[in-house]
């Protein structure tokens, strides 16, 4: 007999729910669910539609009900950000964005005046992003300090998607480890870096490990949509936790991009580095499954390609992926005279990604080749991409000591074959590309050993490299 669960996973752009199914030691996925994740400006702020997104969780639960059930569901979604519940556990407001432009400001400002980075990334291991909580929540207590006052529970968005299933207030470790808020050697709150942003303790809950059972559906949600309770489970709900735990990889020292909007590049580790060679490389040590480090670099992803599609079909075109990909294959000679800084905060904000990329190279140098065509635009994006990858590889090498032999690429990216085949080329070690529901397969694993049905995680990757295959692209 198949044993099945339901994984719903939020992306940056889009989320979907998927059940999946253990059967004669394989595991497979089926999409039930597909929408889209439309943030909103409303005031020159940028954020969340948490209340639709949790319509189409409901949507989800009733069309799973069709497929003959599960048994427990599951949610990860991307980091940092949050939402506040008053005493009566009602959501203060609407969920803020993380690409919002006040946070950069806010960010200088605490390293100014609060806590420098190097303390503050002593503490925590997590390297500077202008949009990490401790950064959000120094903005609100500047800005907003009317929401804190009358928040009791501040939750991260897969532990506040649980709380509206269940009732139940949970904080899951994954999660929270992206915060900048998490003391990276007792993986509990930092209460020291919490007390000088001068928000209460009482926002925050006890930090519960991954894979852990947050409760069951409510009888609300149950009576509402007329379907069955089942647990709800807290997996490695950070979306880059599940992500990693599908690697189908069992060797000790092994090396992922996690690929999609953001590129997630790193290893895993039993222990965080915070030396001062990894703070100036900027890596960060978030939490991953079974108490591991993920010692990784946060890289601007396929959001340059995505947000440059969007821009240039809003003035008028209809270009595919597929499109972008043929027209910067047709330009490749020419990218490498185009290499930006992928990471440029100017890249952060969405809009018209194929304008700044011109303004990056005049400020540059108004007399040096920059690309103008949509061709050579997508070569530059692509080429600007491996080349921070290759940076990374080599970093990550002299951070730790080791030599990687080949880099697993994992997520929706991998079904782009320019990306994989450049990156093995440049990078000069081997890719094995997938698989490429990489997040949900995550997810779906940690349910699955939650269940009791799946031994440990090197089971379970197993099951992975057995279930899904990869393919492998060799330098040249």
């Amino acid at each position: 007999m198949s044993y099945n669960v339901l994984a719903f996973d939020f992306g940056a752009s889009s989320g979907r729910a998927m059940l999946g199914s253990l059967e004669g030691g394989k595991v497979s996925v089926q999409e039930i669910h597909r929408f889209s994740n439309d943030p909103e400006i409303i005031n020159g702020m940028y954020y969340w539609d948490i209340v639709r997104l949790f319509h189409e969780i409901k949507t989800g639960l009733l069309k799973a009900k069709a497929y003959g059930g599960y048994e427990s569901v599951a949610i990860d979604t991307w980091g940092v950000d949050f939402g506040l519940l008053d005493s009566e556990g009602r959501l203060l407001g609407n969920v803020y964005h993380y690409r919002n432009a006040r946070n950069e400001a806010a960010a200088k400002e605490f390293l100014q005046n609060v806590m420098p980075m190097q303390e503050l990334y002593r503490r925590t291991g997590i390297q500077y992003a202008p949009f990490n909580t401790v950064f959000q929540l120094y903005a609100l207590k500047t800005q907003q300090p009317y929401l804190l006052e009358n928040a009791e529970h501040l939750l991260f968005l897969p532990d506040l998607f649980n709380y509206f299933l269940t009732g139940k207030i949970h904080t899951e470790y994954s999660e929270a480890s992206t915060s900048g808020l998490l003391n990276v050697q007792t993986k509990d709150w930092d209460w020291e870096i919490i007390d000088k942003i001068g928000v209460p303790r009482r926002l925050f809950s006890p930090i519960s490990p991954p894979g852990e059972i947050v409760g069951t559906l409510s009888q609300e949600i149950c009576d509402e949509l007329l379907i069955e309770p089942a647990k709800v489970v807290s997996i490695a709900s950070h979306d880059t936790a599940s992500a990693v735990v599908s690697v189908p990889s069992t060797e000790k020292d092994t090396v992922y991009i996690s690929c999609g909007t953001w590129s997630l590049f790193g290893t895993e580790l039993s222990k965080p580095i915070v030396s001062d060679s990894a703070r100036s490389c900027n890596f960060t040590n978030e939490g991953g499954f079974d108490g591991s480090i993920r010692f990784l670099k946060n890289i601007m992803g396929t959001w340059l390609i995505q947000q440059s599609r969007r821009y240039w079909n809003r003035s008028g075109l209809s270009l595919s992926y597929d499109d972008l990909e043929r027209m910067a294959l047709e330009n490749e000679p020419l990218s490498f005279k185009a290499i930006f800084d992928v990471d440029d905060p100017l890249f952060l904000a969405p809009g018209d990604i194929p304008v700044r990329i011109e303004t990056y190279f005049r400020q540059k140098d108004p007399h040096a080749y920059s690309p103008h065509t949509i061709g050579e635009t997508m070569a530059s994006i692509y080429c600007s991409l491996v080349t921070r990858y290759c940076e990374t590889l080599k970093m990550l090498e002299k951070v730790t000591g080791k030599t990687y032999q080949a880099i697993h690429m994992v997520g929706g990216g991998v079904q782009d074959k320019t990306l994989c085949r450049m990156t093995a080329n440049l990078c000069g070690v081997k890719v094995i590309a997938g698989p490429v529901e990489a997040t949900v397969i995550g997810n779906i694993m940690v349910q699955l050993i939650a269940g009791g049905v799946v031994k440990d995680l090197n089971e379970a990757r197993q099951i992975v490299k057995t279930s899904f295959s990869c393919e492998t692209y060799f330098p040249t």
